[in-house]
C-alpha cells in the first residue's frame, strides 16, 4: 500500500465540513438537491446520529474521498447510508470497497438484512447494489430523492 493510497477510517465531527460538501457535490453532479434540514441532517453531527450505528471515510492525500455509514432501523437491520465517492476517484474499485466495508460491519454486528434508499440516476450505485446481491424492495424510502429501496439478506 502506498502513502498516498486512500484509506479507510471512523469518522469524527471534525468530518462533518467536508463530508457534506462531497456529499452536496455528489448530489448536485446528478441533478439531486441536497436537503439538510432533513434528509442529510445526519451530516451536521456525525458522532451523535451514527452513535449506535457506523460512519467510516476514505480519505487520500488528508482529503475525505468517500463515505458510508451504517444506521440502525429495526432488530437486526440496518440502512446504508451517505455511500458517496467523489468523481475524481470512481472507476478504481473504491466504491466497492466501501460497500464491502460497511457490509462486513454489518455480519460484525450479527446484522440480518441491509436495507438502502437510492436514487435511479445512480446507475453506477445501482448497478454495484444488484452486482453485490441487493434486491429491489417494495418498502418505501422516507427521503424524496430516492426512488428505489434495495435490500440484502446477510
Amino acid at each position: 500500500m502506498q502513502k498516498d493510497d486512500p484509506q479507510l477510517r471512523l469518522a469524527t465531527n471534525a468530518d462533518c465540513a467536508a463530508v457534506r460538501v462531497l456529499v452536496f457535490e455528489v448530489l448536485r453532479e446528478y441533478g439531486l438537491s441536497p436537503d439538510p434540514a432533513d434528509t442529510d441532517a445526519d451530516l451536521a453531527n456525525l458522532e451523535t446520529f451514527y452513535r449506535d450505528g457506523w460512519f467510516a471515510v476514505l480519505e487520500a492525500n488528508g482529503t475525505i474521498i468517500g463515505s458510508v455509514g451504517l444506521l440502525p432501523v429495526g432488530p437486526g437491520e440496518m440502512e446504508l447510508r451517505k455511500m458517496y465517492l467523489h468523481q475524481n476517484w470512481r472507476g478504481r474499485g473504491l466504491g466497492r470497497m466501501l460497500l464491502e466495508a460497511a457490509l462486513a460491519e454489518a455480519r460484525l454486528r450479527n446484522i440480518r438484512k441491509v436495507l438502502l434508499g437510492t436514487a435511479s440516476v445512480l446507475e453506477e450505485a445501482v448497478a454495484l447494489y444488484r452486482q453485490t446481491g441487493f434486491r429491489p424492495s417494495c418498502m418505501h424510502h422516507p427521503a424524496s430523492r430516492c426512488d428505489q429501496v434495495w435490500e440484502l439478506e446477510l
